[in-house]
């Protein structure tokens, strides 16, 4: 007898439907077999075990017989522990336990336990969309994903316990299990706006604080040059409070990856907070950028719509930081092996710290520096010219006086600096419009640029004697005139001038020919 239930597989953050065909023969003697066939990987294969184990101690016995296991399309590699239960629920309606048409209208998908209790799976979000994409009336999946599926709305989604729950409601008992209904709009906005950390705790500091305003505005890459507990770490923690809010599209874009990552917990719905990642500098190139075996996604899609924060930046393996050119400009990373390959966004804020040399006292007001020239060189040469040259804002932090670590009265707010920096996002908004994927000015294309950001003839002029002072490259120079914009939208100013581009230079410390030497 023939049965088919309906699930799916995560591919990259988005979810393939997959049809289960199970197919049972009854033999008389001897033991029955099983086959799985389909591209199934180790974990697939080893469902049949955990299935039978958890349909033998539910109390459902199972006649002797040949299992044929179909996952179709047969062309799409199938990976993980969620197609347990609508294997079970196959087998069961192969037999005749259950008889229903039921099955048609709902997706599936679940890891069961030898006991036959439900076990959480990841990507439960990205199934849900692909289900309601696909018109299905439900989706049953573990009660510790039920929270997470649901915020996708006009499709029911049921958290069960164990396969007889299921089994129950499959056969028209439709008060054993009833859809979680979540408000997604009024849960999103409920739980935004809550920073533990914040600005006002940070002692000076004014021209950082004024640089990473800056930053948040235009959406800018930073980097922050200076010696041990002059409070780079505590600084970059708190740019999550002064950034513009998620959006809803955003919101559920990122709670996707990190569905399909495992990160959220259970009971988590939409994710309302740009999310932070600073990962250790020991990490791994796979970890950092995502793939590996079983793909999955690293660091760097992880914080997605957020901010990517590598604090002691020359200790990352320099492999794994020339990696990260082309995803910082693309702003998506395609992990590509024999086997498969995969897009991840990774729209990120890359924000990184540094000492300015091996001791870390270089250009400290007391503390004498005990490197040589030669080895100040060589630490600063671990971080790559390209790679400095797609960070907009490179901001040199010196030690805090004793007046301003005695200073009682706090600083401004984040709440204060967030509603500068929403209103300059705002007129960006506004401004690119009538250009899809473009929200904020890093993000300006060479043709944007010289519609909007191009400065008076005497300010181009200026700007040409410090571009050829410096020596700067041709991105920093796109980087002082994006930057230039972004400074004048804080202002509400409607050209770029020339006060704008000065401060825009300042923030291009590590191009100038002295530092370092």
């Amino acid at each position: 007898m023939l049965a088919k239930t309906y699930s799916a597989t995560v591919d990259g953050i988005t979810a393939i439907p997959v049809t289960i065909e199970v197919n049972v023969q009854p033999i008389q003697q001897g033991s029955g077999r099983m086959v799985i066939v389909g591209l199934p990987d180790s974990s697939v294969k080893e469902s049949y075990s955990r299935v039978a184990a958890a349909l033998a101690n539910s109390g459902i016995k199972l006649p002797n017989e040949n299992v044929t296991i179909n996952l179709a399309p047969g062309d799409i590699r199938k990976e993980g522990t969620g197609f347990d239960l609508p294997i079970a629920l196959g087998i069961l309606m192969a037999n005749a336990i259950v008889t229903t048409t039921f099955s048609e209208r709902f997706m599936l998908v679940g890891e069961l336990s030898l006991d036959g209790h439900l076990q959480p799976i990841r990507g439960a979000l990205p199934i849900a969309i692909k289900a309601r994409e696909l018109g299905y009336e439900g989706l049953i999946v573990p009660r510790e994903n039920a929270h997470e599926a649901a915020v996708v709305n006009r499709l029911k989604v049921y958290g069960a316990e164990n396969v007889l729950e299921i089994k129950d409601f499959l056969s028209g008992k439709m008060d054993v299990l009833q859809p979680l209904d979540i408000d997604t709009r009024a849960e999103f906005f409920a739980h935004q706006n809550d920073f533990p950390l914040d600005f006002a705790d940070v002692k000076g500091q004014e021209n950082v604080k004024r640089a990473f305003e800056v930053a948040a505005a235009g959406g800018h890459n930073l980097i922050m040059v200076g010696p041990p507990g002059a409070g780079k770490s505590m600084m970059a923690r708190r740019l999550p409070s002064i950034l513009p809010p998620l959006s809803l599209a955003e919101s559920l874009e990122t709670t996707q990856i990190h569905s399909v990552a495992g990160k959220l917990k259970g009971g988590t719905g939409l994710i309302t907070e740009r999310p932070f990642q600073a990962p250790h500098h020991t990490v791994s190139q796979v970890a950092l950028v995502g793939g590996g075996a079983n793909p999955m996604p690293g660091e760097l899609s992880l914080a997605h719509n957020g901010v990517l924060f590598l604090d002691e930046l020359p200790e990352f393996p320099r492999a794994c930081l020339e990696v990260l050119r082309q995803p910082l400009e693309d702003r998506k990373i395609t992990v590509s092996r024999a086997k498969y390959s995969i897009d991840y966004p990774c729209n990120v804020m890359f924000v990184a710290s540094m000492n300015p040399c091996p001791c870390g006292y270089y250009n400290h007001p007391t503390k004498p520096c005990q490197c040589t020239p030669g080895q100040i060189h060589k630490y600063l040469n671990k971080i790559s010219g390209p790679l400095l040259d797609r960070i907009d804002i490179q901001i040199e932090i010196t030690p805090l006086s004793f007046n301003d670590l005695s200073r009682t009265q706090p600083g401004e707010p984040s709440a204060v600096i967030r509603e500068r920096v929403i209103r300059a996002r705002q007129i960006q908004e506004e401004r690119y419009r009538a250009h899809p994927g473009i929200h904020c000015n890093a993000q300006m294309t060479p043709a944007l640029m010289r519609q909007y950001a191009t400065p008076a003839p005497q300010d181009m002029a200026m700007l040409r004697e410090v571009i050829n002072r410096l020596q700067l490259s041709a991105r920093a120079y796109d980087r002082i005139l994006r930057l230039a914009r972004t400074i004048a939208d804080l202002e509400g100013a409607p050209t770029i001038q020339t006060h704008h581009l000065a401060e825009a230079v300042g923030y291009r410390n590590l191009d100038r020919e002295s530092w370092g030497e």
